[in-house]
């Protein structure tokens, strides 16, 4: 079922998750090309995880908790390489948990990089954060939360989309996030320490040394990137550590407030976690986030 919202957004209250799903782009994403054979396509592959890709109408899906108990938002980005999006455990489910916590929580299913769909495909993820980020701004008042207390997420390559949009795109008030919570994130797109998949899906085979400086969000922290709460395992083979690190690293460097949290096991992709230290991890983030803006 879809209607038409008096702001002139389109809504669709999806059955899979029972939440309101919201286009980014009503009137079409910038830069995006026309490909009749590109449809969104969702799955469960490996593992059980569910999967998302081909997204040509990005969306934040709107997660209310029943009971509010803070008036910070969270804007979630699942990671997925940026070749598919992992939906459920690094978006929905961890929606769903905030909601449990009285926070009000937004999953983005952003556009992957493609060529196919968009003009500049190093950028058509970066417009669907910036843009989100923009939305919940503008709808704070109608959704009852706080414009200066809107923050991001993300997980594995979301987490480097968070950390993005918290340094490529901090220069506007009204996309700048208050805060950015980033789960063993691609931060880094040098080859010695960047996940070789994301780098090529985003910037291509053969980037300039240029454009992976301007996209490696640790070589881009300012004095307007907001405080940041980090988790990484010592063994994530997949994502080095180094790259937390190299962020938090460049937050001391400019004084801005920084958590950092390294855990002795837990590898990559774990979202949540159901066991071993690392599952602690979204405690300590909930704590985090209450010594910013209360309960």
């Amino acid at each position: 079922m879809r209607l038409i919202a008096s702001v002139g957004l389109m809504l669709t209250f999806s059955p899979l998750w029972a939440q309101t799903e919201i286009s980014l782009w009503p009137d079409g994403a910038p830069g995006a090309l026309k490909n009749e054979e590109i449809k969104e396509t969702t799955e469960r592959g490996n593992g059980d995880v569910l999967r998302t890709w081909n997204v040509t109408d990005p969306t934040i899906t709107y997660f209310k908790p029943t009971k509010k108990t803070s008036d910070a938002a969270v804007i979630i980005c699942p990671g997925g390489g940026y070749k598919i999006l992992a939906i459920e455990h690094e978006g929905t489910d961890i929606a769903r948990w905030f909601n449990a916590q009285g926070i009000t929580a937004f999953v983005l299913k952003y556009r992957l990089p493609d060529a196919s769909i968009m003009e500049n495909k190093s950028m058509g993820p970066l417009d669907d954060v910036m843009q989100a980020i923009s939305l919940v701004k503008k709808k704070a008042t109608e959704w009852d939360l706080n414009p200066d207390q809107i923050g991001v997420m993300g997980f594995s390559a979301g987490g480097h989309l968070a950390a993005s949009a918290s340094t490529l795109l901090s220069g506007s008030a009204a996309t700048r996030p208050a805060f950015s919570i980033l789960v063993y994130p691609v931060i880094s797109m040098i080859d010695s320490i960047g996940h070789k998949g994301s780098r090529v899906n985003l910037l291509g085979l053969n980037p300039s040394n240029d454009k992976i400086r301007s996209f490696s969000p640790d070589e881009q922290v300012n004095e307007n990137t907001p405080p940041a709460f980090l988790v990484h395992s010592s063994d994530d083979t997949a994502v080095k550590p180094d790259n937390s690190i190299r962020y938090f690293q460049a937050l001391q460097r400019q004084g801005i407030p920084g958590e950092l949290h390294i855990f002795n096991k837990g590898g990559h992709g774990y979202g949540m976690a159901k066991q071993g230290t690392h599952a602690a991890w979204p405690e300590m983030c909930l704590r985090w986030l209450k010594t910013m803006y209360g309960s």
